[in-house]
């Protein structure tokens, strides 16, 4: 099985390479424009690989919301350069692994959200990701092969791209060393990821040829950014004061989700985060 895996050099695309391995071709943005249509088409065609595995995004939240330029550039790397991925799978029948975000939901739903929920999103970069899901949808008449995942708040290993940031955590962690009190906002439920889980349970999609579709894979054990950071400081042995705060003491240009927890229906779920979080402190 020949997987061609785009943003290779990313926080996620870098986890995928490793589960990978020999089968793997590693392109990054020196390596393919996705969002050059004739180049997709073109580098595409000439490799046919049997997948492709998009796990390039812009990912600015607050940027593309302040500044029209990023919100257009974020509406063609997240929204029309996904069907021209979908055009170039058709072309030489590979399957299509897509990415996608909670952030396409409001938030206001109390229950969470399955596979099958309704997306409303309230910010450009919820607005960029559905369009690329809405995209893909359109492929479907045409035969095409997909698994569109949606997944949230990523943790892991930083890639080796310049423009791939820190984890949260990561964050969190450098903070401590030079506070002896923490501010966090005590809002925003939803569900921390771990890039190692993830980009395993992608392979495990395709190893065991799940039904193509729509999939929610997230960490178990939902929870707001305060109560992640105190099981981080926990895990860690970090004796640093936290202080909840409402999302008002940190205000920003992007509205955010209050409660955007996805819910898996399809696959058995990923382990706690807070099980993730110690193997990652301990790498």
């Amino acid at each position: 099985m020949k997987v061609l895996i785009l943003g290779a050099q990313g926080n996620l695309g870098s986890q995928l390479v490793k589960v990978f391995g020999d089968s793997a071709i590693s392109w990054d943005r020196a390596d393919l424009d996705i969002t050059d249509r004739e180049m997709v088409l073109d580098k595409i065609s000439r490799l046919k690989p049997d997948v492709i595995i998009n796990a390039t995004a812009y990912n600015a939240v607050d940027k593309c919301e302040e500044d029209e330029d990023q919100n257009k550039l974020a509406q063609k790397l997240n929204g029309e350069a996904v069907s021209y991925l979908a055009e170039a799978a058709l072309a030489v029948s590979a399957i299509l692994v897509h990415y996608s975000s909670d952030y396409v939901f409001s938030g206001e739903s109390k229950a969470g959200y399955s596979e099958d929920s309704k997306p409303g999103p309230i910010n450009n970069y919820g607005r960029s990701k559905l369009r690329g899901e809405e995209l893909l949808h359109t492929k479907i008449a045409q035969g095409l092969k997909y698994y569109l995942i949606r997944t949230s708040k990523l943790f892991g290993p930083q890639g080796k791209s310049d423009l791939s940031k820190p984890s949260f955590f990561d964050i969190m962690l450098n903070l401590a060393k030079e506070r002896s009190e923490i501010k966090v906002v005590d809002e925003e439920f939803s569900c921390f990821t771990y890039t190692v889980d993830l980009a395993q349970r992608t392979k495990e999609l395709l190893e065991k040829e799940y039904p193509f579709g729509v999939y929610h894979l997230v960490g178990s054990d939902p929870t707001t950014w305060y109560g992640a950071v105190s099981q981080l400081f926990k895990i860690a042995g970090i004796n640093v004061k936290l202080i909840p705060v409402s999302s008002g003491e940190f205000p920003r240009p992007a509205k955010r989700p209050k409660f955007s927890v996805l819910i898996n229906t399809k696959t058995p779920p990923l382990r706690d985060f807070s099980e993730a979080l110690a193997e990652y402190l301990n790498l």
